[in-house]
């Protein structure tokens, strides 16, 4: 089993090196791979090393970063909502992150501005869904979701009357929401780094905690685990990066919501080697889908989330069907 896991382990690396190779490769100017060798060890040519180092090589790291953040956050929340439907944005946080977003580019700010406007909103929204949530020192997972989605419908209204407020706008705010890497550079990279690194692998310290809740809570509390105080640090860090990933990439459906899935087919259910392989498979993923954003309709770029709900749609069907046939054959 080890070494089985081994092999997709290493196997899920090389993918993603191959991918983002293949990624910054790719583009209006084709490079050859040779090339990109040469740029990231100070050789080439000046106009190539210009391009791989300031448009391609940030944007292939920031969607290799957003789609590790994602899965790894759809897959604790899961579990933690025992809920195989939730996915990173369950909890109203893309509602909160486009709101101030909307605000943003209305009020003519640059990206950056753009990028700290959602993040900041996306932490508001998910404070107030756990200040609704919350009954004294205990958390209620079905106040959460029902709060998250009552939080959502609201903020989509107020963002489809400033769109149908701000027409010259309309456009802009659209692409933004439907996701997309096309405006990342270092800055973005440089902030959104460390929130989604620290945060995945500080959630990944609670894997044993969260293997044990999922037998039940009195029998985690049982084994040592406190169950309220590892909810909420799942809960608080998931939405950290959560609201990080959106800030810099828009909303980006299904990632958080089909890797992890597809992890658990392959590798099993344990958070210890669901997590870690869902990271590796989600940031191959999400690259793999910016890549195809960008050359399908080349020069033209598509916004990325209709690459990933078009790969996430029919999966996400074809995992209802089975989960219909399964309970059928009980």
């Amino acid at each position: 089993m080890k070494a089985k896991r081994g092999f997709y382990f290493t196997s899920a690396f090389f993918l993603l090196l191959l991918i983002m190779a293949l990624s910054i490769s790719a583009g209006a100017v084709h490079i050859p791979l040779q090339e990109i060798l040469n740029v990231l060890l100070g050789k080439g040519d000046e106009v190539n090393r210009r391009i791989i180092l300031t448009l391609r090589l940030p944007r292939v790291i920031e969607s290799a970063l957003v789609g590790m953040g994602l899965s790894v956050v759809g897959a604790f929340f899961q579990g933690l909502l025992r809920n195989p439907m939730a996915d990173p944005y369950v909890l109203g946080i893309s509602s909160g992150a486009a709101f101030g977003a909307t605000i943003a580019i209305i009020m003519g700010l640059g990206i950056f501005g753009l990028s700290s406007m959602a993040f900041i909103t996306a932490l508001l929204t998910i404070f107030f869904v756990y200040t609704v949530s919350r009954t004294g020192s205990r958390l209620s997972m079905t106040t959460m979701l029902l709060a998250g989605i009552a939080i959502s419908a609201f903020m989509s209204a107020i963002i489809s009357l400033l769109m149908l407020l701000n027409h010259d706008q309309f456009s802009r705010i659209v692409f933004w929401t439907m996701g997309g890497f096309g405006l990342v550079s270092w800055p973005q990279v440089i902030y959104s780094s460390p929130l989604i690194l620290i945060g995945s692998f500080v959630m990944y310290a609670f894997s044993r905690d969260v293997n044990a809740i999922l037998t039940g809570e009195e029998s985690a509390e049982h084994l040592g685990v406190n169950a309220e105080l590892v909810k909420k640090i799942i809960l608080i860090l998931g939405s950290l990066v959560t609201a990080s990933c959106v800030s810099v990439g828009g909303i980006i459906g299904f990632v958080g919501l089909i890797v992890p899935h597809i992890s658990r087919l392959i590798v099993g259910p344990d958070n210890r080697v669901l997590v870690p392989f869902s990271a590796l498979f989600g940031a191959s993923f999400l690259t793999f889908a910016d890549l195809l954003a960008r050359v399908i309709l080349k020069p033209v770029e598509m916004p990325i989330g209709i690459i990933t709900a078009t790969f996430g749609g029919p999966f996400f069907l074809y995992l209802l069907v089975r989960s219909k046939q399964k309970n059928e054959g009980m």
